[in-house]
């Protein structure tokens, strides 16, 4: 009887690791807004947009880093992606000026590019095999939030006793740190012959000729758009709209005493429930249509987001709403990268998830961007909320028209099963 293949492996262990240190450090710069803003008198808008070249340079960056993977090998390109995030982290703590810290930020942005979902989710797909797919992609995307649950109280803790410029040099530290883990990182090229045989021209050529891959496309924009806004803005929505109510709030029983705290423990209930929710899609991604789970998704969240700004918002609120989202957070990324493994192969399934994930990033920018303008522009977030909940149920439309029969452009090619 032939024994399974072992779902965790060292390929995802360290994986997990270094997407778990990449995405503290990113999902931590909403708790850096307030801060900065009051040192230097700057505008919303101004860290904002910071933080929006981040998302964009970051999506920009993907599709390079994974094509570098893939041309020069996985483990190379993490080392520069994490140099690059180190650096960009240093440079921003000596920034005084909006455009040095935006400037800046294009180098976080790649240097998350290198160390994030593009990269390590390709070498974590071609290391494991069919049976085990989706839930190792389901893990390494979970890792990503459970790097969110602690980074955004630990910058919070850290800003209690250093400034925030000490803060992003520790964290440059951290960065650095985990690439002693690198050379567990050993992943076997698991393609078919086919598929090894065929050209990354011929490969994405077919891709952009088949409408599918133009509507897992679009359909991502949303959830960068959600996301980056949340990550980014949160903290500060909640510390201005729950700052009356907190005196009396029943919450102070369990040590959450200031507004900054609750948004900092906002931040981090969403990334421990997107742990149970990542999980649960990677399951239901090996047994279900993938294209209906990513629109039952993107309708969740825009129901989600609908009612929280519609109902009174309160310290409850916000925690009850933090931990629907996050069941909801980044349940689509095993989902649309073991979609795109299905439909395109393995071979280069970092160059094209790359690609889709620069529409999320650009949903991302503008999500960002959008919250810092308007709130300079009306004095609160309300209709940034509303283009989300928009751009929410449209993903939930486009998703449905997806085939997800593989077209087997290469003669021989396999299913990748994810």
């Amino acid at each position: 009887m032939q024994r399974s293949a072992p779902l965790m492996t060292p390929v995802l262990i360290v994986g997990c690791l270094i997407i778990m240190v990449s995405f503290a450090v990113r999902a931590s710069f909403g708790v850096f807004q307030i801060p900065i803003a009051e040192e230097f008198g700057w505008a919303r808008a101004e860290f904002s947009l910071a933080i929006a070249i981040q998302n964009l340079a970051w999506g920009i960056g993907q599709p390079i880093f994974g094509a570098l993977a893939e041309k020069m090998g996985d483990r190379k390109a993490i080392i520069a992606g994490a140099l690059i995030y180190a650096a960009g982290l240093v440079m921003s703590s000596v920034s005084e000026t909006p455009f040095a810290m935006q400037a800046w930020e294009v180098l976080v942005g790649f240097g998350i590019a290198g160390t994030g979902f593009g990269v390590i989710l390709a070498v974590v797909g071609r290391a494991s095999s069919d049976e085990n797919r989706s839930m190792s992609l389901a893990i390494a995307t979970a890792a990503g939030s459970a790097g969110q649950v602690f980074g955004a109280p630990v910058a919070e803790a850290l800003l209690a006793v250093m400034p925030w410029q000490s803060v992003f040099v520790v964290f440059a530290l951290v960065i650095v740190a985990m690439l002693a883990a690198l050379p567990l990182m050993r992943a076997p090229v698991a393609a078919s012959k086919a598929e090894l045989e065929e050209s990354m021209g011929r490969i994405m050529g077919r891709a952009f000729r088949d409408p599918s891959f133009t509507l897992i496309f679009l359909g991502f924009f949303s959830c960068g758009y959600q996301l980056a806004f949340i990550t980014a803005h949160f903290p500060a929505f909640v510390t201005e709209l729950c700052s009356p109510i907190m005196a009396g709030s029943l919450l102070a029983n369990i040590g959450i005493t200031t507004t900054s705290a609750l948004g900092a423990v906002a931040i981090a209930l969403i990334g421990l429930f997107n742990i149970i929710g990542t999980l649960t899609a990677g399951y239901f991604g090996k047994r279900l249509p993938k294209k209906y789970l990513l629109a039952g998704i993107y309708t969740a969240r825009t129901i989600a987001a609908a009612a929280f700004i519609l109902l009174p918002i309160t310290p409850t609120s916000v925690l009850v709403f933090s931990a629907v989202m996050g069941g909801l957070w980044l349940a689509t990324v095993p989902l649309t990268s073991g979609l795109i493994a299905h439909l395109y192969g393995l071979r280069y399934m970092g160059t094209l998830y790359g690609i889709v994930f620069l529409s999320h990033q650009i949903g991302g920018f503008l999500g960002v961007w959008l919250g810092g303008r308007m709130y300079d522009v009306y004095g609160d977030y309300t209709f940034v909320w509303w283009i989300g909940v928009g751009v929410g149920a449209f993903s939930a439309l486009v998703h449905l028209p997806i085939r997800e029969d593989r077209d087997t452009g290469a003669a021989g090619a396999r299913p990748a099963s994810a």
